[in-house]
């Protein structure tokens, strides 16, 4: 027996009855020979976390566009909460923390520029809309490593394709991942929004503290409990009724006083212009675009190589591609 097949010994063995063994797997659109020490879901965790687009996170907005700090998040660092806190919870329930894992860090690799401000923008541009959690999906099975994909488990796939909307993942620790973003962003939002001076303590509400607690620390123990406690020996993941509700407050506080915020959004319909001087600049000259969607370009159309092209991009290149195309340079005697 190799260490592949102990380690999955071991999961049948300690795992819940409503975990996914990856034994069980539905297996991959490709078929592979097994690993002989990394078990599947393991294997799709690592795949993640070397791929292009993984790193590349570390330079897309989460909510502020390009603050000036180092504490600020990015959608790296949401991404890391967010797996910790998803692995705290399986762990917990005794799901597979390897799949959770590998939904977790590869949910948001199809995020746009500049945040969800990036995504509306794609999303009235594009025929047929734009959604980040459907173009991080295509990250995995088509734009990673120069077309191929990486060739990911399917349970890894469905739990990052239904980690926002529509229906819960089918598996159990998909659905943590779900909870486990809202959790993460929600609270980390909070802490960035206190830091930047666009709401201060007393301004979140008084019955969603006595509910969920006073401070970040607090928030996230009372909603990782719950979530625990709520889903125990249960078909799905849950929150109880009443910290599902304060969640639900806190959430609509947050789309008030900050994600609609003129003085934390100010400057996002400039980004919109610059990813749209873009799109169109593009799609009018494709063969500006480089090799890796050229082959898109071909298969599906301008519109999706640009698309994808774009969706990729980190705040910094998008702004240095604007100005290599759009703001005119000096001229030098030579």
């Amino acid at each position: 027996m190799d260490i592949r097949q102990q380690l999955q010994r071991r999961e049948e063995d300690m795992l819940s009855p409503r975990a996914c063994r990856s034994a069980q797997s539905r297996g991959r659109a490709r078929p592979e020979e097994e690993c002989d020490v990394r078990a599947p879901f393991q294997r799709d965790v690592d795949r993640v976390v070397y791929s292009k687009a993984f790193r590349r996170l570390k330079h897309k907005t989460q909510v502020f566009l390009q603050p000036e700090g180092d504490h600020y998040r990015t959608r790296m660092t949401h991404t890391l909460e967010v797996s910790r806190i998803a692995r705290t919870i399986a762990r917990a329930l005794s799901l597979n923390e390897d799949l959770t894992e590998a939904v977790a860090l590869g949910h948001d690799l199809g995020h746009t520029p500049f945040g969800h401000a990036g995504e509306r923008l794609l999303d009235q541009v594009m025929e047929g809309g734009f959604a980040h959690y459907q173009q991080s999906l295509r990250v995995v099975d088509r734009l990673e490593k120069n077309g191929q994909g990486l060739n990911l488990t399917w349970e890894v796939r469905n739990g990052i394709v239904c980690h926002t909307k529509g229906a819960p993942a089918a598996t159990l620790e998909g659905q943590v991942v779900r909870l486990a973003d809202h959790i993460a962003y929600i609270n980390h939002d909070i802490e960035d929004a206190l830091r930047g001076g666009v709401i201060y303590p007393m301004d979140i509400p008084l019955e969603v503290s006595q509910v969920l607690g006073f401070t970040h620390k607090e928030r996230i123990d009372t909603l990782v409990r719950d979530a625990i406690q709520a889903s125990w020996d249960q078909d799905a993941v849950r929150q109880s009724p009443e910290v599902g509700e304060a969640m639900g407050a806190l959430k609509d506080f947050m789309f008030a006083s900050v994600y609609t915020n003129p003085v934390a959004k100010g400057e996002e319909g400039k980004a919109q212009d610059m990813l749209l001087r873009l799109f169109d600049h593009y799609r009018k000259e494709p063969d500006q675009l480089p090799e890796d969607f050229q082959a898109i370009r071909l298969e599906e159309g301008v519109d999706r190589a640009v698309c994808d092209y774009i969706a990729g991009m980190t705040d910094p290149f998008a702004v240095q591609k604007f100005e290599e195309i759009f703001i005119p340079k000096g001229w030098t005697v030579m």
